[in-house]
């Protein structure tokens, strides 16, 4: 490790190199990049200039042509811009491949929040034995999502992989020829991804990454901390959603659910098939060549001929393999030993299964799909309900459902929307008989209300065919306000249940319980969302402790501040003891997947800091709120979510995001498989918009609003009242109160509203933008007066020197998206050539791209 300081390497290792790269990428011979490549730090130029000047983007693109082009027709100006975006995708894709190869370089990989520096820290304060019994129960579990914030087609994919490798050597002739494959590589994909398309490209992280990375912390933590012994307990769980999450999601179906589970089957046995092939290598000795060979046929069968028969499993083959074991440390000096040890541990991690698939659906469907079943069952006969059943209150409609048992034939059911829930839930047997319990043992209920929502489902299962014990964890989401406001009282009328509290005795009494980060920021503003997940949390610790109950929390984070993402470790480490923490869940979405988890070396550094984390927070430090500061933070939030409130209640809210953000655009494009809404009409509803396009519409317009909006305003209460040095003292003494602004300054530092000033001038919406503008100026002022700062993320170079250059990467991208927003709002106003229209919307469309994966964590 060099002992330059950290922003010294990235600007050496990153930023020279990008420089150099991206000199040979603009003299490659392709069709018509020449042009583009002269012509390209022209318009970066003009944009520079021309935003300085307070030029609006059709002025600054306008000036371009009429400077650089000599009386260029309307097809010629597209078919320039459209060269550009498809080069500025391209420089997204090097500056990502470099900064990924010397991610070891610029991160001190055994330094704060690695695993050997809390070995170390540990050792000096005597706390080993403590690490050790802490480690012997808390995981991290990290759940890749398929949400469409990633737009990289798989090719695109193994592209950067290579260019991470060749820049890691230096190979400049296999440099070159990687660029010249990238220019020549479509980006975008002509057709929707179905939910197992999205599966399909997860997976390729889980072989190519997960499976390298965590064995090798799983390995450092035995060998280091455990000086040897078996440690049972996984550390490091993955779970997977793409063909799981129905939520919203028409097209994942049963079959497709069943695919993936099988899909994850396979991949995980062909790795363990490529081990025990590279094993046998090493083991030529008598007992042991013997056992890989009978264990490599058995894979031969699963794998090359998709066997199907049940008759292989996780503990038959750790069997095969401490039986191996045993006879290379008793008959052969444990030679390579080591290189065995490392497989099992794969296996003892992964199983049969790769990673866990959750299931998901909104409660509001399964009310309906539940409702339907009763009344089908009474049609027939069935006595499972009385008939009164729906009349009745939730306190004995719970009563009922908690003990009803049976096995519900599906083609029975005469409603879509129950046959499709129940036939999901059979699923997880069906998963579970092939891939081990592992396989799918979650139920999640986003949108979840009530404990009657819990109970429906709890009922639902075990209508499933599952005999005397579930061997499936039923998981409320709550999202809303609202909802985080009331989870204390349904958890308590769970437990107070005896049927589910026997049910949780037999899950050894664990509850896990998720927290929506997306939907909460969406509802009620940045402070308010995470100072009430908080406060839910505290709450839900204190009446599951109460009932000698281990709640977990699983977060539904996103890339972005404004989705619960931002510096994730940061937040986990300021958790204090009020707030259950023996595990740390959290959903990995779309390009927090690449940027965080692409690489072995990023995956290792940040599973760490993530493990590290939560020992951080438990041996050495305990970061808890004084009364004093808590009045504080809630005064705070009320008045940051008044403020928040009130700006989503301004009459163009909604018909802003409309008609002058990309909104309606995300639909178009083919990222996901998932709607951008969850409802079919052609209004806009908020309730029924999803936080991504929410919140990535607020980042392409460079406003990022979700991130910041109320935080200046509840701030400056404090100022105008002479009190702001009580905030200044709050933030110096709590960790949970400074990570909360610092990843708030993220957000103000990817916000450019130069891009936007036009609209202050708009007849309609000039006001509304100016609002905006205000709350942005007054949030950054008060935030750098708060920090003691002189620019936002003074405290992280590099992260800001990284955020500025891609920023500055896709400038002329952002011009280009804006400017041709405007020209459909003045083709609409003239109601213009149809076709002409068609093409700035694809310009759009296609910009969205390239901003995206260049902020890394844009929705």
């Amino acid at each position: 490790m060099s002992s330059l300081p950290k922003l010294s390497r990235f600007n050496d290792n990153v930023l020279s190199k990008y420089q150099i790269y991206n000199s040979i990428f603009t003299t490659l011979p392709f069709d018509t990049i020449g042009d583009t490549a002269v012509l390209l730090p022209l318009l970066h130029k003009v944009c520079e200039e021309g935003f300085k000047l307070g030029k609006n983007p059709t002025e600054i693109i306008n000036h371009f042509f009429k400077k650089y082009q000599e009386n260029p027709s309307e097809k010629e100006k597209t078919d320039i811009l459209f060269h550009f975006i498809q080069f500025i995708e391209r420089q997204v894709v090097l500056f990502d491949a470099i900064e990924d190869a010397a991610f070891s370089e610029v991160n001190n990989m055994d330094g704060f929040g690695t695993l050997r520096g809390s070995k170390e820290a540990a050792s000096l304060n005597n706390k080993k034995e403590e690490l050790k019994a802490y480690l012997e129960d808390f995981k991290v579990r990290i759940v890749l999502t398929a949400h469409p914030t990633q737009f990289y087609p798989g090719s695109v994919l193994g592209i950067i992989t290579d260019l991470d490798e060749a820049i890691q050597k230096d190979d400049l002739l296999l440099i070159k020829k990687l660029l010249a494959q990238l220019g020549k590589t479509p980006f975008y994909k002509k057709a929707k991804p179905s939910p197992f398309d999205e599966a399909v490209s997860l997976v390729w992280y889980l072989e190519h990454v997960f499976y390298h990375s965590v064995p090798k912390i799983y390995n450092y933590i035995q060998n280091n901390v455990y000086d040897g012994e078996p440690l049972d307990n996984e550390i490091i769980d993955l779970g997977f959603w793409p063909g799981g999450d129905r939520d919203g999601n028409p097209f994942v179906t049963t079959e497709i659910t069943l695919n993936v589970a099988e899909r994850l089957r396979q991949s995980i046995l062909r790795n363990y098939y490529r081990d025990v092939r590279r094993l046998k290598r090493r083991f030529t000795f008598d007992g042991v060549q013997e056992i890989l060979a009978r264990i490599e046929k058995r894979l031969y069968k699963h794998v090359v001929r998709s066997y199907s028969k049940v008759n292989f499993s996780q503990k038959i083959l750790l069997e095969e393999l401490s039986a191996a074991r045993e006879i290379i440390k008793t008959k052969h000096d444990s030679l390579f030993i080591e290189e065995l040890d490392d497989f099992i541990n794969k296996v003892r991690i992964f199983g049969f299964h790769f990673a866990s698939l959750d299931i998901r659906q909104d409660s509001r469907v399964h009310h309906q799909a539940f409702t339907q079943i009763v009344e089908d069952l009474q049609k027939i006969g069935d006595t499972t309900f009385p008939e009164n059943f729906n009349n009745l209150t939730e306190a004995e409609q719970i009563k009922i459902l908690a003990v009803v048992k049976g096995k519900i034939d599906p083609t029975t059911l005469t409603d879509k929307i129950s046959i499709d829930t129940i036939e999901s839930m059979y699923a997880l047997k069906e998963i579970q008989k092939r891939n081990g319990e592992r396989g799918a043992n979650r139920y999640i209920i986003s949108n979840n209300q009530t404990a009657l929502n819990v109970m429906q489902t709890f009922a639902m299962l075990n209508l499933c065919g599952f005999e005397n014990e579930l061997p499936v964890d039923v998981i409320p989401l709550f999202e809303t306000v609202e909802d985080l406001k009331n989870a204390e009282d349904v958890m308590r009328t769970l437990y107070t249940n005896r049927s589910y509290r026997y049910h949780l005795e037999k899950r050894k009494n664990k509850q896990t319980i998720m927290l929506g980060f997306s939907d909460g920021t969406k509802d009620g503003g940045y402070l308010m969302a995470n100072w009430g997940i908080f406060k839910a949390k505290e709450a839900l610790t204190k009446v599951s402790r109460e009932f000698d109950i281990e709640v977990i929390f699983f977060d539904g984070r996103g890339g972005p501040p404004a989705r619960g993402g931002g510096k994730t470790h940061q937040f986990y480490a300021s958790l204090g003891p009020t707030i259950e923490d023996k595990e740390i869940q959290l959903t990995i979405q779309g390009q927090t997947i690449s940027s965080n988890f692409g690489t072995k070396a990023s995956s290792q550094y940040n599973l760490e800091q993530l493990l590290s984390s939560g020992i951080k927070n438990d041996i050495f430090t305990k970061d808890q709120l004084n009364d004093e500061h808590r009045k504080l933070m809630e005064d705070l939030a009320e008045n940051s979510y008044q403020t928040y409130v009130d700006f989503k209640k301004h009459p163009k809210f909604l018909p802003y995001l409309e008609k002058m953000s990309t909104l309606k655009y995300y639909a178009k494009t083919n990222i996901g498989s998932r709607p951008s809404k969850r409802s079919n009409s052609d209004t806009l509803d908020f309730s029924a918009l999803r936080a991504i396009p929410f919140v990535g519409s607020w980042s392409q317009l460079k406003q990022n609003v979700p991130g910041f909006f109320g935080v200046g305003t509840a701030l400056k209460k404090y100022e105008d009242e002479g009190r702001f040095d009580e905030i200044v003292a709050f933030y110096n003494a709590s960790d949970f109160f400074r990570t909360l602004l610092e990843n708030s300054m993220m957000s103000l530092t990817k916000s450019f509203f130069g891009l936007t000033a036009y609209m202050a001038e708009d007849p309609e919406y000039g006001a509304f933008w100016n609002i905006i503008h205000d709350e942005y100026k007054t949030t950054k002022r008060l935030l750098l007066k708060l920090a003691g700062h002189t620019e936002l993320m003074e405290n992280f170079p590099v992260g800001k020197a990284s955020i500025e250059m891609r920023e500055q990467i896709v400038l002329p991208l952002l011009t280009i998206q804006q400017y041709a927003l405007k020209q459909i709002q003045e083709l609409q106003k003239s109601e213009g050539n149809e076709k002409e229209l068609e093409i700035y919307e694809k310009m759009v469309m296609r910009s969205l791209f390239g901003n995206i994966n260049a902020s890394r964590n844009s929705a």
